[in-house]
């Protein structure tokens, strides 16, 4: 059957900063059984260091020889997940690899069985340490498979004795995973279900012949409102009426970054303030939940599913002991439009539709109605909302269906419109913000709304120094890492307020490389994500070698003024960087540096700081202060 959805690429990553009882009001909303969406899946991202949309996540594995299952919030929000329902199926993918793996090469399957072993300590890892039982792995998100590695990915499964997790492959198009299957028994034997992204709700005969179980392994992607909404209620129908996929997994779960990173707003629901406690519960939620609160995995499909006479689809599914669930949509081509692929014309009207329950569904004599209307005129919609029963007579009833509706028929009685009373009012970023980034004990491994979008910034405790510096953020990504988009050849972590143009941000910062050595700390900064090697700002750099320089790029090519600076590795500096208007002035220490007018930069964006390759360094005591 059919489940729902996930948390991958940095998507989460100001979901845990929120305050209670906020955050416990989302993660409701998202995992609760009838409650709110009630999802059925959870998929993961295996944190491999690097960009993988909106920010990266950590490896479990910086390095060869390091293990850690506490770092990122991933672990956190399966538990979350699991905690709320116990039986949510969770799977886990890498888009990315800690750079050791491909033993200096962008590729990870030069060495099948590191790589191999890699991804199951993750999955050994996640019940050691969690108690949590990945039920999926996928290969390489939307990226090359290889047929050696799925086969030794499952060999090791089997040798650690995890045979109960199933392998999906490959996570891109249905092509050539489906040929390669069909041609090679021992890969076929290997891969338990096919899963392809935005398959447009269509699949190709190749995969129906494999046998295999269809999914659309990631989809939707679209913003989250009403059209998004009609999005997602038309592809949830029609992924199994017009491709036999009998799940749809979401990207994303909630968005939870900074709504100027790519994809913004791009989740079934919005929380991206934790600073405020703001959250809006979006159309998405309400339609997933008018398939998971009336079914369950291991539900089946009826064959006798299809498109309704004037437009529109419907569903059936059956637990096979009685009960029945038929979820019907009708939405039209200009209020479900996804973000991939095209979507052809098509017309829907407004209709009255008659069903006939045979067989044992015959003797039901009345099915429980939920209700969900988008309206696109006077902007009054109403979501999930529970109608009179329908009474069935002589084995049928009948629905006047209206357009850009979804209803959900019956015999299930527990379904209910959950609901918090209204959260606080948005608000933007704090003007002024200070973190020094003393945590004793931490839970999370990364600092509150730090989003890192090349390398990884962590929490640690500097043992070493008897000053005021034992407790910093520490850049630890030593290596590229096995990219999955263009990383950044520097690390960067973005915060604040992308509006901000006139800001003062300062950092102490401590540089541990003596040859090449250098930080930044940085204002406007207009682009992360994928773009993330593009970003320009103002940005202003000292070196272990003495100097330093200004420049209005990360990757410090325009360079808008440069000098002696006398900086060294192993000594603590503190940088200001303050901007106003055209001008920017930087203090070392607390004397000026520098003072320039900054014409050709970015008017807006987020404050940073970073280092000018993957080596260690320390930063302390951050604040901005933002007009």
């Amino acid at each position: 059957m059919g489940g729902l959805h996930w948390g991958k690429c940095a998507t989460s990553r100001l979901l845990v900063n929120y305050a209670e009882p906020y955050r416990s009001q989302i993660l409701d909303y998202l995992f609760k059984p009838n409650f709110g969406a009630s999802l059925q899946i959870l998929k993961v991202e295996i944190g491999g260091d690097a960009q993988t949309t909106d920010g990266t996540e950590p490896s479990h594995m910086h390095y060869e020889n390091d293990e850690n299952y506490f770092r990122g919030y991933e672990w956190w929000l399966m538990r979350e997940a699991k905690k709320r329902n116990p039986n949510i199926t969770l799977i886990g993918l890498p888009w990315a690899f800690p750079g050791w793996i491909g033993r200096g090469k962008n590729w990870p399957y030069d060495y099948p069985d590191i790589t191999a072993s890699y991804v199951v300590s993750w999955i050994i890892g996640a019940k050691q340490y969690h108690n949590l039982e990945i039920d999926y792995v996928g290969i390489w998100n939307e990226r090359s498979f290889n047929s050696k590695y799925i086969k030794l990915l499952r060999y090791t499964l089997d040798k650690n004795g995890l045979e109960r997790v199933k392998i999906i492959a490959s996570d891109n198009l249905w092509e050539p995973i489906t040929l390669f299957v069909l041609q090679d028994r021992e890969l076929s034997e290997a891969v338990d279900v096919l899963g392809a992204h935005y398959p447009g709700t269509t699949t190709v005969p190749e995969a129906l012949k494999t046998g295999k179980q269809l999914w659309s392994s990631e989809d939707y992607s679209t913003f989250n409102d009403d059209v998004g909404g009609g999005c997602w209620a038309r592809i949830l129908n029609q992924n199994y009426v017009n491709g036999q996929m009998t799940a749809t997994i979401s990207w994303n779960l909630v968005a939870s970054y900074y709504q100027d990173l790519p994809f913004g707003r791009d989740g079934l629901m919005t929380a991206q303030e934790p600073w405020s406690g703001n959250y809006v519960v979006e159309s998405p939620i309400w339609i997933t939940a008018h398939t998971t609160q009336f079914t369950q995995p291991g539900w089946k499909y009826l064959q006798t599913v299809g498109h309704l006479a004037h437009g529109g689809s419907y569903v059936a599914l059956t637990n096979q002991r009685g009960n029945l669930t038929i979820v019907i949509e009708t939405m039209t081509h200009d209020h479900s439009v996804c973000i991939r692929p095209p979507l052809l014309p098509y017309t829907v009207t407004a209709q009255r539709a008659t069903f006939c329950l045979k067989g044992s569904f015959a003797s039901i004599s009345e099915l429980q109605v939920w209700h969900s209307k988008f309206d696109f005129k006077v902007k009054k919609p109403v979501y999930f909302q529970k109608l009179s029963p329908v009474k069935v007579s002589n084995g049928s009833f009948t629905l006047d269906l209206d357009v850009d509706e979804v209803y959900t028929v019956t015999t299930i009685t527990t379904g209910l419109k959950g609901n918090y009373p209204e959260p606080p009012p948005s608000s933007p970023f704090p003007k002024i913000y200070k973190d020094d980034f003393k945590v004793r004990k931490y839970y999370f491994s990364e600092a509150p709304d730090f989003a890192d979008q090349t390398g990884v910034f962590e929490y640690f405790i500097n043992e070493t120094d008897p000053g005021p510096h034992v407790y910093t953020l520490r850049q630890v990504v030593t290596q590229r890492p096995i990219t999955w988009v263009a990383d950044a050849d520097q690390t960067i972590s973005v915060i604040g307020d992308y509006k901000w143009q006139n800001v003062t941000v300062s950092c102490d910062l401590y540089m541990e490389e003596e040859n090449g050595g250098g930080v930044f700390v940085a204002a406007r900064v207009d682009k992360g994500g994928g773009s993330v090697r593009s970003a320009r700002g103002i940005f202003f750099w000292v070196f272990a070698d003495g100097t330093y320089k200004v420049t209005s790029d990360l990757s410090g090519q325009s360079v808008l003024a440069e000098g002696q600076s006398g900086t060294r590795a192993n000594i603590w500096n503190t940088l200001t960087l303050s901007v106003k208007g055209d001008n920017a002035f930087g203090e070392l220490n607390g004397h000026v540096l520098w003072k320039n007018a900054v014409g050709l930069v970015p008017k807006n964006g987020w404050a940073a700081i970073g280092t000018s390759s993957f080596q260690l360094a320390q930063f302390d005591n951050f604040a901005v202060q933002a007009e």
